[in-house]
């Protein structure tokens, strides 16, 4: 794997699953519209849409998996949490996701 490997490899949704269920109370976080959200979201995942993260306060001794739609969302939101020092994980694109949605919420 070379150096720009890193930079161009998309984040593997599922495999960062993963790792949300295996990490004793991670917070799946989904940073979408809560239009989007309500339409189909991952299962266990909380709405906070990305333009009202600051507004809420975390745990930060809780890793933090993010997702959006496209991945951009979900970028910036890890990169405000890690700033913030939370443990974020950037999930990417709902997209990726292969699993059933939930349309509760």
């Amino acid at each position: 794997m070379g150096l720009f490997d890193f930079f161009l490899r998309r984040p593997d949704f599922e495999e960062g699953l993963e790792r949300w269920r295996a990490a004793p109370g991670a917070i799946l976080l989904d940073v979408r519209t809560p239009e989007e959200y309500r339409a189909g979201h991952v299962p266990g995942a909380v709405n906070l849409p990305l333009d009202r993260l600051h507004e809420q306060e975390l745990p930060t001794d809780q890793p933090i998996f993010a997702y959006c739609l496209s991945g951009a969302r979900s970028a910036q939101a890890c990169a405000w949490l890690k700033r913030q020092g939370h443990e974020a994980v950037n999930l990417g694109g709902i997209g990726g996701y292969r699993g059933v949605l939930e349309t509760n919420g």
